[in-house]
């Protein structure tokens, strides 16, 4: 269901990207890759842009477009250690710009996959700013920063809740045509980057790590995603999958009383 597929994954050098790229390749699928650094799978196009150059994102989008393809995984991104303006910049602002900019170049009946967070929960109390987010553009991300309160602390937080809550308003946008748009929500996974995690989010993360039997792992996420490319997930639309080892559960059980 994905042999002879093109996809575009951004986030392609390390972790949960370079995974699916692999599995995509091994179900057939044609892989162009972008990342800002260069990757060690094998891909059959690859294009080295920073997501927080503008200009280069711009360059990107009009490359990209030519492909034609069949899907987008928007797997990129950058841990809480980041600079609260680069966090909201690569992880939300050049993941909307990208996909906005190559949506009406896809194919009919393509899937846009978004790699959000457990993160991302809680996202329902932050409607108000993230509707102040909704037509953020790279100039704009530092003083959004500073006026709406987005530190260290909460910027990552803050972004993947906007990344849910996109993903959930866009599930019929492109629907005339076949595209959809659906979202996983990994736990703390065994990355590079997982050390930043756990020093940045702190209280939280440390807790999840207690509770969970171990932490996820790439090629535990990147199967989901690669569901999610396929044509087996057509009829999903909107859909946020938790893919924690069960952590989203226990969080809703927990707090409505069921353990």
């Amino acid at each position: 269901m994905l042999k002879d597929k093109t996809i575009i994954v951004t986030g392609v050098a390390s972790g949960i990207g370079a995974e699916t790229a692999v599995q995509l390749k091994q179900h057939g699928a044609k892989v162009i890759g972008v990342d800002r650094n260069e990757p060690s799978v094998e891909l059959d196009i690859f294009h080295q842009v920073d997501l927080m150059d503008a200009a280069g994102v711009a360059v990107l989008i009009e490359t990209l477009k030519g492909y034609n393809a069949n899907g987008l995984a928007n797997i990129a991104g950058v841990p809480p250690t980041a600079p609260p303006e680069v966090v909201v910049t690569v992880n939300l602002v050049a993941l909307k710009k990208l996909t906005l900019g190559l949506v009406d170049s896809l194919a009919d009946n393509a899937s846009i996959v978004n790699l959000a967070s457990l993160a991302g929960i809680g996202w329902e109390g932050e409607v108000a700013k993230i509707r102040v987010a909704e037509d953020l553009d790279f100039d704009g991300v530092e003083a959004f920063c500073k006026t709406h309160g987005i530190t260290a602390e909460n910027s990552y937080f803050f972004g993947k809740q906007a990344l849910v809550a996109w993903t959930l308003e866009n599930r019929w946008t492109w629907r005339d045509r076949g595209i959809r748009m659906n979202a996983v929500s990994p736990g703390p996974v065994d990355t590079p980057i997982l050390g930043d995690f756990l020093e940045t989010l702190g209280e939280r993360a440390e807790e999840d790590m207690r509770i969970m039997d171990r932490p996820g792992t790439a090629k535990d996420i990147a199967p989901i995603v690669a569901f999610l490319l396929s044509d087996g997930s057509v009829w999903l639309r909107g859909t946020n999958i938790a893919s924690d080892g069960g952590m989203r559960a226990n969080i809703d059980a927990t707090s409505n009383g069921l353990n």
